[in-house]
């Protein structure tokens, strides 16, 4: 078994909302929603890994660029990532999820 030397850093909430320029209100909606993965600790304060960030930006583009609500993020964002499985499946040789005839 295998066990990690040190914690991958994590950002507070006020912390990542101070980052990605939000209010810590809209960033706990987020996580709410299930647009962002958040930890608690033992007092209930939200942890968020900087790679969320990443995230942050995707739901603000597809809100701003495209007008749509947090509702129907989820569900895009959800159908982007079965996209890039199902290609890193592709690539590896994995089976295909395109008809060939």
């Amino acid at each position: 078994m295998a066990f990690a030397l040190i914690r991958s850093p994590m950002l507070s909430l006020d912390g990542f909302a101070a980052r990605c320029e939000l209010h810590p209100d809209l960033v706990r909606r987020f996580v709410a929603l299930g647009l962002l993965r958040a930890d608690r600790d033992l007092a209930g304060r939200l942890w968020l890994a900087p790679a969320e960030l990443v995230t942050v930006a995707r739901v603000q583009r597809l809100h701003d660029g495209l007008a749509l609500n947090y509702a129907a993020i989820g569900v895009v964002l959800d159908l982007l990532a079965r996209i890039d499985e199902l290609e890193a499946a592709h690539q590896g040789g994995g089976p295909q999820w395109t008809p060939t005839s």
